[in-house]
């Protein structure tokens, strides 16, 4: 102990001026960090407050809300859809054109076949007949893709036309 007193009064000046130097490094650290600690405070504020002056948790808070209003619109969209899918289902959806002469002394092609068809093959099967005298039209029903009634050959070939997808395949 005694050893320790003695160097500690001999080298007194050199402790204390050594002591005296670490203390301003330390400052010097205590007033950097200080600085960057009031820059990062600084710059949180502006991530926190936001650009209009709102904060980032009410952005999230109203986004999430505005999330959930889409979530349910677009619930309601999907059923409205579903609805539609239902009903299109039943609308004419394959059609298919046959242009014909229905008599070998006219001319132009002026007869023709439409069949309209749903997406269950049903509908009916449009035919005009035009004559010099006299133009007839008629329709005959088709459920399933078939009729009831007997159909003529351009008949026929309208609904294999509408069931392919191919309205008119000479245009």
């Amino acid at each position: 102990m005694e050893n320790i007193r003695e160097l500690v009064l001999l080298y007194s000046p050199e402790i204390i001026l050594g002591m005296a130097i670490a203390i301003i490094i330390l400052l010097l650290l205590i007033i950097i960090l200080a600085i960057r600690i009031s820059r990062m405070k600084r710059r949180y504020k502006l991530l926190v407050r936001g650009i209009d002056k709102t904060s980032i948790e009410d952005l999230l808070i109203r986004y999430g809300e505005e999330i959930d209003s889409i979530k349910d619109e677009l619930t309601s969209l999907e059923d409205i859809s579903k609805e539609l899918d239902k009903k299109l289902a039943f609308a004419v959806q394959k059609v298919g054109f046959v242009r014909y002469n229905a008599f070998a002394d006219m001319g132009s092609e002026l007869s023709f076949s439409i069949a309209f068809l749903d997406g269950f093959l049903n509908g009916f099967v449009l035919t005009s007949i035009f004559g010099r005298e006299n133009s007839i039209c008629y329709a005959k029903p088709i459920k399933n893709g078939r009729s009831i009634y007997p159909l003529s050959a351009e008949e026929i070939q309208s609904i294999d036309r509408a069931i392919r997808g191919d309205l008119y395949s000479n245009l």
